[in-house]
């Protein structure tokens, strides 16, 4: 699968919007990538991950473990896990706290552990996903999503594979481009934005 056959999945699924979308990271995009409207879809989540999967080992070789942040991770995270042959574990977060294994969830010694992430924008989840997970006695190998929109420049502190790197622009509320400006934001997304 190429990247111009993941965008068409997205497009095709409903999955690429375009408007003026206030971004999980509180950031201003004129593109939103509706990643639920592909994980509704179990046969398009199924293709997607499995060549995800192919990526990974082709980059990391063997993984026993894929670690998801919840929620938006925890689909692709399984699918890609189940392609790998690997189990799929998750962090989630207490109200306000950070994101930490729970559930009896770990990494044991030996484990080759991958995070596996739906869209990367700045690489925050996956940051602190990985500081989450610091005191496990596995080994953290990398991190693997979908579409890394950074461009390549979410800071992540482990190498990152996708299936499409974009450089889709994404601007503060404080420094927007007049186009953008001129529409009403909508926040699509799951997590709370901070205050621009």
């Amino acid at each position: 699968m190429t990247p111009d056959d993941v965008l068409a999945e997205f497009r095709d699924a409903g999955a690429l919007l375009e408007g003026h979308f206030v971004l999980s990271s509180g950031l201003h995009s004129g593109i939103f990538l509706q990643k639920m409207a592909i994980f509704s879809d179990p046969a398009r989540t199924e293709r997607l991950c499995r060549v995800l999967a192919t990526v990974i080992r082709d980059t990391f070789g063997a993984i026993d473990i894929v670690v998801s942040p919840a929620i938006g991770g925890i689909v692709p995270g399984y699918e890609t896990a189940r392609h790998l042959g690997a189990k799929a574990i998750f962090v989630e977060r207490d109200p306000g706290g950070p994101f930490m294994l729970r559930r009896g969830f770990s990494i044991p010694a030996g484990a080759r552990a991958v995070i596996v992430e739906d869209i990367v924008t700045t690489g925050l989840s996956a940051r602190e996903c990985l500081a989450s997970l610091s005191g496990e006695a596995g080994t953290v190998v990398g991190a693997a999503c979908l579409i890394d929109r950074s461009g390549g420049r979410g800071e992540i502190g482990l190498p990152l594979a996708s299936l499409v790197t974009l450089d889709i622009p994404a601007y503060p509320a404080h420094a927007l481009p007049p186009e953008l400006a001129a529409i009403p934001a909508v926040k699509p997304g799951s997590r709370v934005a901070a205050a621009p």
